[in-house]
């Protein structure tokens, strides 16, 4: 291999060298990387680098003669059947990012014992450039609904700003166990990592080893690993005293945030695994004015329903998705109404 010059593409902005070799030329071994940047054959614009070094759009990075161990992997197989998927997830699509409706029970990025995810199927829509689009957020497995995706890692940067300055404004759909009160209420906890628990519905694991889900639990300020968490709820309708349409805006994004906040409360969200009344010694299973009727599917009622947050390249963002089918279910057999005014949309920030 001789000496070869690479210019730096958009959807490389901001990458790390050593993460850009990685993607380049994912046969070097870091051992050698550091060796070749510490003696100064790699430069970047004709200038010594270090590792760590961020990249910008349009440099010119020098690679000296390597010596690899195999030959370069062939790039991934596209598969044409994730990219109709994804396609039909499609709510809303520019040049620079897609919105997608995210289904029920499809997880959003790898883990224990998941190997088809989003994350994985974003391979199958590369840019021009080769580059594949970048979650900016994520959703549980089997919470439905609204998720953002970059098409390039200089938007996902600008959008990644955006979440932290908490300029993005989320709105949550759920259907709770009976029916809380206040009927508008915030929700403010300090949540931590508390111990998994079986899955008795699979044994299948979001977090964690096999067999076991991670479950948050309330804590004290102060406690090891304890994050304020806030949330805002108001009711949209109710099927007194069984259950409530909750409308849901978190302020902070915590991991199961919503789904521990309705814990919390005592009005955990229908069909949720972990946070739900799943225990025969919950006296809320006990009480026959509380219990869920037998067509409501065991799945998670909760739904992201609308995202709104400034575009990267100017203007408005404001995006909704339609009830998955398990919660149209339960919308038609109680007769709520998607098009009821809901409270929270126009509530002060």
């Amino acid at each position: 291999m001789s000496v070869q010059t690479f210019e730096v593409g958009e959807d490389e902005e901001g990458m790390r060298l050593d993460r850009w070799f990685k993607r380049r030329i994912p046969m070097l071994s870091l051992s050698h990387l550091n060796k070749i940047v510490r003696t100064g054959e790699v430069r970047v614009d004709g200038a010594r680098v270090k590792t760590a070094t961020r990249l910008a759009k349009g440099q010119s990075v020098r690679v000296p003669p390597l010596k690899l161990a195999e030959p370069a992997a062939p790039p991934p197989e596209i598969s044409a059947t994730d990219a109709r998927a994804l396609k039909d997830m499609i709510l809303y699509e520019d040049r620079n990012l897609l919105v997608l409706d995210k289904p029920f029970g499809l997880a959003v990025q790898g883990g224990s014992g998941t190997t088809h995810h989003i994350d994985g199927m974003l391979a199958s829509m590369p840019n021009e450039h080769g580059g594949r689009p970048v979650l900016v957020h994520r959703l549980d497995r089997d919470t439905s609904g609204v998720l953002l995706v970059a098409k390039t890692r200089s938007i996902a940067a600008d959008l990644g700003e955006i979440f932290r300055s908490r300029q993005a404004r989320k709105i949550y759909w759920a259907l709770v166990e009976g029916v809380p009160k206040p009927a508008q209420g915030r929700i403010s906890l300090y949540l931590a990592k508390g111990p998994g628990m079986e899955d008795k519905r699979s044994g299948r694991s979001e977090a964690g080893p096999r067999g076991k889900l991670e479950k948050m639990r309330i804590a004290k300020h102060g406690d090891e690993d304890a994050r304020h968490s806030v949330t805002y709820y108001t009711i949209v309708d109710k099927v007194a005293p069984r259950l409530a349409w909750l409308s849901m805006k978190p302020v902070t994004g915590r991991t199961h945030q919503l789904r521990a906040h309705a814990e919390a409360i005592g009005h955990p969200i229908i069909g949720d695994p972990k946070y739900g009344t799943t225990e025969a010694n919950d006296p809320r299973r006990k009480d026959p004015l509380r219990a869920i009727p037998g067509a409501i599917e065991r799945k998670l009622h909760l739904l992201a329903r609308r995202l709104i947050l400034p575009h990267p390249r100017g203007g408005t963002l404001d995006v909704t998705a339609p009830l998955p089918p398990h919660m149209q279910h339960a919308f038609d057999l109680f007769g709520f109404d998607v098009k009821r005014y809901d409270p929270i949309e126009n509530a002060p920030e």
